[in-house]
């Protein structure tokens, strides 16, 4: 599709805040509070991602603050109880770092952020230096895209290519992110393409069908 933020590079945020390994536990706190933000990429070099530093990884100092964890903890939870130990980035990161690079598509660092359950990716280049961040928020931004916007790629990028003139005529109708393709079309059995198609459209919510093919016949419910 033309015209539209679909790779990580469109949406990601530029400005970021980060620490080294010898980063001390309340410095790391106070970027985060300052910041607003629940992770730091950790660098080293000129600037290499070889950690992250979360909230999750902090978290287990206070946990433990009070505490003499029976031997079944100690066993379960070996990991948690180091970090509430550690005093510098480099004993709480998480590493090797889970990242994205700038050229991955949304759909992708999606799925990344989805599988790992994490909020913030570092944006890392060829090498591993770090380019930016992007963040679950970041990622939703396709969803505030006019619905005029979002007709105009649909007649564009998915009815001029599947239903030409002459034989079909399609109207495409957008509200509130919603796709609705109506009239008539030369070959409904192309609707379940159709609407593979107008769901890759960067912001589209869902798409309904009203149309019909040539012998007046209603298509089929497109489920794909």
């Amino acid at each position: 599709m033309h015209g539209t933020p679909h790779i990580v590079s469109d949406v990601m945020t530029h400005t970021v805040a980060a620490v080294g390994r010898g980063a001390t536990f309340k410095e790391i706190v106070k970027l985060m509070q300052d910041w607003k933000i629940s992770a730091l990429p950790v660098l080293e070099g000129e600037g290499r991602v070889v950690g992250v530093v979360s909230e999750a990884d902090l978290l287990p100092k206070e946990e433990f603050r009070d505490s003499d964890p029976d031997r079944s903890t100690q066993l379960s939870r070996l990991a948690d109880l180091a970090k509430a130990g550690a005093v510098t980035a480099e004993e709480l990161m998480t590493s090797p770092a889970l990242t994205v690079r700038a050229d991955a598509t949304l759909a992708q660092a999606a799925r990344t952020m989805a599988r790992a359950k994490v909020k913030r990716l570092p944006v890392v280049d060829s090498v591993g230096l770090l380019e930016g961040v992007v963040s679950r928020a970041d990622l939703l931004k396709v969803f505030l895209r006019t619905d005029e916007d979002m007709a105009e790629e649909v007649r564009r990028e998915v009815v001029a290519y599947l239903f030409p003139a002459p034989g079909s005529n399609v109207r495409v109708a957008v509200r509130e992110g919603v796709v609705t393709l109506a009239g008539r079309v030369r070959d409904t059995s192309l609707v379940p393409v159709a609407a593979r198609l107008v769901r890759a459209v960067e912001g589209v919510v869902d798409v309904d069908f009203d149309l019909t093919g040539h012998g007046g016949q209603a298509d089929a419910p497109a489920d794909a």
